[in-house]
């Protein structure tokens, strides 16, 4: 049967080695040289490589397990489109969330899975699949006991924790362009002990995040929602825009994703590592 799986330094390398077209470079990233890095170096039977860049720093959504395998509710539902699409062979390669955007662009990997949240900015420099596989709403976190945060104003003159990149580091900056009082966006790795350590010792006052993402970065309940959601979105895999190779991926992935949700799979599997269904649009937090 074919499977999924993941590339990471000396792992990728013996993975690289039965893969016809491509080349591993010394940082143990998966470039395709036969044509010049578009998707699938075919393979002797047709089956066409797509290397999927993940962050494996999300609890419960993108991370690695005590055995050391690389799981998580992006993770298994990439490895359940895999088992319904015969022609694509789909390999995980893990790197610092900052960097996956720009690895797609430079042709390092194929796809990215990682609780990427559509909006007007990535739109215009990325091809989305159709169908999102969850949906963010995202919420303002503090620690339990503060209770003098409610919306963006009242983080002005504060330190917020974001991460590089994200959605949530685009709500923080489009706030700063529109008022005068600025919020101090401090970034950071987006290691989910470190965030909890942030905003509970008070170097910082908040962080911005998806209601799933609570109880998974917080198992102690340290942390708490607080306010209306300032956002809510589809989350979606990202692709290469004008790409013909990456737009039939994107079809084929939204015809996997099709069949998932009609059988239930989708919705099990948000169910078993988010701890609700949030492949729909649900209901605000509260």
């Amino acid at each position: 049967m074919k499977k999924a799986y993941w590339l990471s330094g000396v792992f990728a390398v013996a993975a690289a080695v039965g893969v016809a077209g491509v080349a591993l470079t010394s940082h143990g990233t998966v470039n395709r040289a036969a044509n010049g890095g578009t998707i699938g170096a075919a393979s002797t039977s047709n089956v066409q490589t797509v290397v999927v860049g993940t962050s494996p720093d999300f609890p419960d959504v993108t991370f690695y397990n005590t055995k050391g395998q690389l799981t998580g509710f992006d993770i298994e539902l990439v490895k359940d489109i895999d088992k319904l699409l015969p022609s694509y062979q789909f390999k995980f390669q893990t790197m610092d969330f900052p960097d996956l955007l720009l690895s797609l662009q430079t042709r390092k990997i194929d796809m990215v899975a990682n609780e990427m949240e559509i909006n007007a900015e990535r739109k215009q420099k990325y091809l989305f699949n159709k169908i999102p596989y969850a949906y963010w709403k995202t919420y303002i976190i503090v620690a339990k006991g503060n209770n003098s945060i409610h919306s963006l104003n009242d983080l002005a003159g504060k330190k917020v924790l974001t991460t590089a990149t994200t959605a949530e580091a685009d709500i923080l900056q489009a706030y700063n362009n529109t008022h005068s009082k600025k919020i101090d966006i401090v970034y950071e790795s987006g290691a989910a002990d470190d965030t909890v350590n942030q905003i509970t010792s008070g170097r910082v006052v908040a962080t911005l995040g998806a209601d799933f993402s609570l109880s998974l970065i917080d198992p102690q309940h340290k942390l708490k929602i607080t306010g209306s959601p300032l956002a809510v979105s589809p989350v979606d895999f990202v692709f290469r825009k004008d790409d013909p190779a990456e737009q039939k991926l994107a079809n084929q992935v939204d015809a996997a994703l099709k069949k998932l949700i009609a059988n239930g799979t989708l919705s099990k599997l948000s169910v078993q590592w988010l701890g609700a269904d949030y492949t729909k649009n649900l209901p605000s937090h509260s």
